[in-house]
């Protein structure tokens, strides 16, 4: 009797046991089932949108291989705008795309478009990739807005987006690093204007003392624009003294405001008048200059400050900055103070210097002077090179062989021509920024050339034209005239 009572408990207890791990199964893989894990998973697919081009489908492959098991699907799309949005969870900014123009091409400075995908469309606008910008390129607005002064228009902005469940876990990992590029933005490139001729003397003089000795009258056009650069250079020619005249190529004492409003920090010294109010004079300018925080190229107190380049390292971008009198007087000997004279065996090593040190390498030359100078008419014949004495196209030329990347010619009162040259760029006279030669229409214009460096490229150089009349008041000069000044210049060059 107790044999089959223990028979029995066995065996409803090996039935329960049964059921239960029958049921306990069930509940097992019925979770399984209904929530894709375990044996049902289904791992997760990758869809790529038809907004993908074959090339982004490629780069992709590379991180979502086939044997990635994924636990949630990820949709990957992309799409183009033309203002840089606030980017989502699981966007990314990819590429941007920028509009340009052949180099000597200034008809065009802007096209309008409703749509990024309209613009990608257009066959009469060429789009590159930003990375492609130099300056052998010009860079023109999209809806009036330039991109290097505006960083989030002016460009076809490439956004690609992640959707996924777990994008933090799964997606963010895989692709954060590949996928988060650095642009320019304005905290990276470095802003340098260059200008021409500066003399703030003779006839400016006169104004000095007709506007009430308030030197930031001759500035009140253009300090904004000047002033908005990260660094701002100009040549000026004549030295400070209490004897400055009408007559003299000396500027007065409270001249120095003007360069002030414009926010100057390089003060090119090449000019072959910045002794003509004495040598006492020009090393006094040279103090007021460094006592304002600016600092000097081309020229000096003596012929060894005068022979040093300036160094300038800015925001990821080093430059060597030389400036040399090559004609036209005023040099520095010994002790006395005065230009840079160029020499064939001191700018050839000093270029080699700067490029073994990774440096972008700008020459300043003065040089000598067209002055076919028209008292009532356009006179083109100053917008040529050569159009003064001596060899220009050939000096200049030489110099972008020895290694410059930027040649500009500074000693011009008349804007001239520019050119691609071999591996630079060369701007053959700037013309006057500030000077008192409103008698004729050449010598009241000038060239700004606005640089934008980024990580040490020269990314563009935007030539700005500027203008003055009688009031002796430098402004910028208005787009239509901008335009076929610069088509002009731009049709004699070499």
């Amino acid at each position: 009797m107790v044999g089959k009572k223990k028979h029995s408990f066995l065996k409803r207890f090996f039935v329960g046991l049964f059921c239960f791990l029958i049921v306990g199964a069930g509940v097992f893989f019925g979770v399984q089932f209904f929530t894709k894990t375990g044996i049902f998973r289904i791992p997760g697919v990758v869809y790529y949108d038809e907004s993908l081009t074959e090339t982004e489908k490629e780069e992709l492959a590379k991180y979502f291989t086939e044997e990635l098991d994924l636990d949630k699907d990820v949709t990957i799309s992309a799409r183009n705008e033309l203002k840089m949005p606030e980017l989502e969870e699981g966007e990314f900014l990819v590429n941007i795309k920028v509009p340009v123009v052949d180099f000597y091409e200034f008809t065009l400075d802007n096209v309008d478009a409703e749509t990024a995908d309209a613009l990608l469309a257009n066959p009469n606008v060429k789009l590159i990739d930003l990375g492609e910008l130099d300056s052998k390129k010009n860079l023109i607005k999209i809806n009036n807005k330039y991109y290097l002064d505006s960083f989030d228009e002016g460009g076809v902005y490439r956004i690609m987006s992640f959707k996924s469940e777990k994008y933090e876990e799964e997606i963010k990992p895989l692709v954060a690093d590949a996928y988060t590029k650095a642009f320019p933005t304005k905290d990276t490139v470095l802003t340098f204007a260059q200008t021409g001729v500066t003399a703030l003397s003779r006839g400016m003089n006169t104004k000095l003392r007709n506007v009430g000795g308030d030197a930031t009258y001759f500035a009140a056009n253009i300090k904004d624009f000047l002033s908005s650069f990260d660094i701002t250079h100009t040549s000026n020619e004549s030295s400070f003294t209490d004897y400055a005249s009408s007559s003299n190529i000396c500027s007065d004492k409270r001249f120095i405001n003007t360069l002030l409003a414009i926010g100057l920090d390089v003060v090119e010294l090449t000019g072959n008048h910045n002794v003509d109010c004495g040598a006492q004079a020009a090393i006094d300018t040279v103090e007021t200059y460094l006592n304002n925080g600016m600092k000097i190229v081309g020229g000096g107190r003596n012929a060894e400050e005068a022979y040093v380049p300036l160094r300038i390292t800015e925001k990821g971008t080093n430059i060597t900055f030389l400036a040399f009198n090559q004609s036209t007087g005023g040099a520095t000997y010994g002790s006395r103070p005065g230009a840079n004279q160029y020499y064939e065996e001191v700018i050839g090593p000093q270029i080699q210097d700067a490029k073994k040190q990774g440096d972008f390498v700008i020459v300043d030359i003065q040089y000598y002077e067209c002055n076919a100078y028209a008292s009532t008419y356009e006179d083109p014949i100053c917008d040529r090179a050569n159009s003064s004495a001596g060899d220009q196209i050939g000096l200049f030329r030489h110099i972008i062989d020895l290694g410059a990347d930027v040649v500009v010619g500074t000693s011009a009162h008349q804007p001239q021509t520019f050119e691609v040259y071999g591996n630079g760029v060369i701007y053959y006279g700037l013309g006057n920024l500030f000077f008192d030669q409103v008698w004729w229409p050449g010598t009241t214009r000038s060239l700004v050339l606005a640089h934008y460096f980024y990580n040490g490229k020269l990314l563009q150089t935007k030539m700005v034209p500027t203008v003055y009349g009688n009031e002796m008041q430098t402004r910028l000069l208005d787009k239509e005239t901008s335009i076929w000044f610069l088509n002009r210049l731009a049709s004699v060059h070499p």
